[in-house]
């Protein structure tokens, strides 16, 4: 019997879990992929929003703002990659100019931190902007954050809290009886209160329970991915004018240098399609010009796409239908920034369930990861010394060292597959895509996981990357 059941370990399974391990809780997690933050939380625009932008009145809204404010403490605890880089929201036309003064009413009103600023202001600002522009929204608190690193900080000190995590298990669905039972396809497990933190299938795991039915539908976004280059270009995240359609295409750059363009925002039929294809990506690239006059296109790595999930309501869904039963669901846009305070808001929704006492033994603040890359030479030379792995680079494209991507095994909630550590340390992220590291990195996965190198895959299930042995090393 557990006192808690997540289903789901995206970025908002996953702050919740944490939020949760500060009571004397037995919490277990339940994800249906093979690591945590593999669905929209791993593909998606890396931004903490201001919230200047969502409706007044909405849950979208209220947690935003909310959630922006919590972020840098946090990722001071977590040790996780963030930097409050601002954005600017840029108008081209008179139709946009008149939107800008919307906004900053409508981000006023949500209590986000926002002001116009003039071209000459602007230009000075951010000099790669377009020379057509004609004022911004600035908004100061706006960040950019590693989604990834994100997602495995929160859950592994929830883990070093107690919490339990399961893997490759997926969720069939919800029962109520005395307690309520959650049925996946390896077992089936009792639970006080369930939190359906399910993602794009967030519906299919309250409609088994609930007789009031939802329906979420996935809108794709399709993104560029530019490599980290030496040359100046954009330090701020550059929007276009919001539409019907989201916030826009963005030119952003990222937490480890490299730089986004993106995305799309089409919505699609299949809940797994994160395929991407040239014409969207062209009309990406055609709309990103409309907020600079450069795209270094020549320096893009990889392109992508990922999945949110929208409600007819175009707001979150958070509630309890069912006392016990907490749906957080439709957590597209600004999902990601408004998740601290969603878990916050989702543990007194908790409170009127079970009794919450706090534990003595809590420790909110995660082992530092090692990052040989940012440590001075003198730093690099006694790490070495005392431990020689540190002195053999894996993946030279990122400086990843061999004894870093040992402790990202063996932490709680460590790598098991490629992209699991592709995810923490950004191995095989860089210009060569894994080209020449990954034949490494499985050595190093099988060897620390005690299994056959046929036996990892890329990204879990049937992702095998090795048939057979074709000639002896």
């Amino acid at each position: 019997m557990y006192d808690i059941i997540i289903v789901g370990a995206g970025v908002n399974g996953c702050f919740i879990a944490r939020t949760l391990a500060k009571y004397k809780l037995n919490i277990l997690v339940i994800e249906k992929e093979s690591d945590v933050g593999d669905g929209t939380s791993a593909a998606n625009s890396a931004i903490v929003h201001s919230g200047y932008d969502p409706h007044t009145g909405t849950l979208k809204a209220e947690l935003n703002v909310l959630g922006n404010k919590m972020y840098p403490e946090i990722c001071k605890e977590l040790d996780v990659s963030f930097k409050m880089n601002g954005s600017l929201t840029i108008s081209t036309n008179e139709e946009e100019d008149k939107k800008l003064d919307e906004l900053l009413a409508l981000g006023k009103a949500n209590g986000a931190e926002v002001r116009i600023v003039d071209r000459d202001e602007l230009l000075k600002m951010e000099p790669f902007v377009t020379k057509k522009a004609l004022r911004a929204l600035y908004a100061p608190t706006a960040g950019i954050i590693n989604p990834f690193e994100l997602c495995v900080a929160l859950m592994e000190n929830a883990m070093d809290n107690g919490v339990s995590l399961h893997l490759n298990e997926k969720v069939l669905k919800v029962e109520k009886k005395d307690d309520f039972i959650v049925k996946t396809d390896k077992g089936e497990y009792s639970a006080k209160v369930v939190i359906n933190c399910a993602g794009l299938y967030g519906d299919d795991v309250s409609n088994s329970l609930l007789d009031e039915k939802i329906k979420l539908v996935p809108r794709k976004g399709e993104y560029y991915l530019l490599d980290h280059f030496n040359e100046p270009y954009v330090t701020h995240t550059l929007f276009s004018v919001p539409s019907s359609k989201g916030k826009g295409v963005l030119v952003a750059p990222t937490t480890s240098g490299n730089y986004l363009v993106g995305p799309s925002s089409n919505f699609i039929d299949d809940k797994d399609d994160v395929s991407t294809n040239n014409e969207i990506l062209t009309d990406v690239v055609k709309e990103a010009y409309r907020i600079v006059d450069n795209i270094p296109m020549q320096y893009v790595i990889t392109e992508f796409a990922g999945l949110r999930a929208y409600h007819e309501s175009n707001d979150f869904v958070i509630n309890e239908k069912l006392k016990g039963f907490i749906n957080v669901i439709g957590m597209q846009s600004p999902g990601l920034a408004s998740a601290p305070a969603t878990a916050s808001k989702v543990a007194s929704m908790v409170a009127r369930d079970i009794e919450l006492v706090e534990r003595e033994d809590y420790n909110p603040i995660r082992r530092p990861y090692i990052r040989l890359k940012y440590k001075s030479n003198e730093e690099k030379n006694k790490m070495i010394k005392e431990n020689p792995l540190f002195g053999k680079i894996i993946c030279r494209c990122e400086e990843v060292s061999e004894g870093e991507i040992i402790d990202a095994i063996h932490r709680n909630c460590g790598a098991t597959t490629v992209k699991g550590l592709k995810k923490r340390l950004r191995t095989g992220f860089g210009k060569c895509q894994g080209g020449f590291c990954q034949s490494l990195i499985l050595k190093i996965l099988a060897r620390e996981l005690n299994k056959d190198m046929k036996d990892i895959t890329l990204k879990g299930e049937a992702s095998y990357i090795l048939l057979k042995e074709t000639k002896g090393e």
